[in-house]
């Protein structure tokens, strides 16, 4: 018996989902516009970073260097001595007054020793500490170390200021008095966590087995500082000696409150502002310690220790 094969032609396709791409056009890639700018982001990385760094840079540029511009500005006007008011026409009297002057240079020099003076206090009290913090103290402990280091950030500086008053006056429980003394020690309170937690963080990157393998071979304790743990965290010491310096250099509060008679460059900066009304020999004496910090990093980068921080 025949059959005869009941065949159907094949109608027309069905008609595509609302939305859907059109048969025979190329799928989208995944992910759409954001996964394509990602993409080019990622195959042009310095235009990622230039556009990173826009926001900050801007901001550096305009707060920061826009105001020491204004300040280095100001420091070659000139305030009339009669009149008392300010002059803008540029003249070098201002620093030829800082130069000549030997009251000035006085000044500056016991304020790079007093900075000198107090980094290197906190120098040798910070270091222990974050030695043990970082090598000796469990994880538990180091938590509440590093709480405990940060919890004098939290009080007033004023307030730690006037405490240090009360403890050196005549009548404290020290007794030693106002002076370039007080000035320091106060200071080296004031800045010792900015040194603490720079070395604890440079001593918690040290590998305990380079310290191990310098005991099996015999080193003892101060070899194996001067040959491993020193070279190794001198980076972090920088930072910290960056911290303390600077701010040690401009401060003029603490001397204010203990350093009796003392003369640093903040105070002259100070009082040639409010008492003397003199803006532009203040701006010409404010940069005495910009200059300072320039030529401190420059010799610190001849180092090569902020290559490694």
């Amino acid at each position: 018996m025949n059959t005869t094969a009941n065949t159907t032609p094949p109608g027309p396709p069905p008609p595509a989902a609302p939305g859907a791409a059109p048969r025979g056009a190329a799928a989208p890639a995944p992910g759409g516009p954001r996964r394509r700018l990602a993409a080019f982001l990622h195959r042009h990385a310095p235009l990622r970073l230039s556009l990173l760094l826009s926001a900050p840079m801007l901001w550096l540029g305009v707060a920061y260097l826009g105001a020491l511009a204004a300040m280095f500005i100001s420091a070659l006007w000139r305030t009339d001595t009669f009149t008392g008011d300010l002059v803008r026409e540029l003249t070098w009297a201002n620093f030829q007054e800082l130069l000549t002057a030997e009251v000035y240079r006085t000044i500056a020099l016991r304020s790079v020793g007093v900075a000198a003076a107090v980094t290197l206090i906190d120098l040798v009290v910070a270091f222990p500490m974050a030695f043990a913090m970082a090598k000796l103290a469990s994880p538990r402990a180091q938590r509440w170390l590093v709480i405990a280091v940060l919890t004098p950030l939290w009080a007033s500086y004023l307030v730690k200021a006037y405490a240090w008053r009360v403890l050196l006056s005549a009548d404290g429980l020290l007794g030693w008095g106002y002076g370039l003394t007080a000035t320091i020690i106060t200071l080296s309170y004031l800045w010792l966590p900015y040194m603490i937690l720079p070395i604890y963080a440079g001593l918690e990157r040290l590998p305990n087995s380079l310290l191990e393998a310098a005991g099996d071979l015999g080193a003892r304790g101060w070899r194996t500082f001067r040959t491993v743990v020193w070279p190794l965290t001198f980076p972090a010491v920088v930072a910290g000696s960056i911290f303390t310096f600077s701010l040690s250099l401009g401060d003029y509060i603490t001397v204010k409150i203990v350093g009796g008679r003392s003369q640093l460059i903040g105070n002259v900066v100070y009082d040639n502002i409010g008492a003397a009304n003199n803006l532009p020999f203040a701006a010409a004496v404010a940069t005495v310690p910009v200059l300072i910090m320039l030529a401190y990093l420059a010799a610190v980068r001849r180092t090569g220790a902020l290559e490694n921080l």
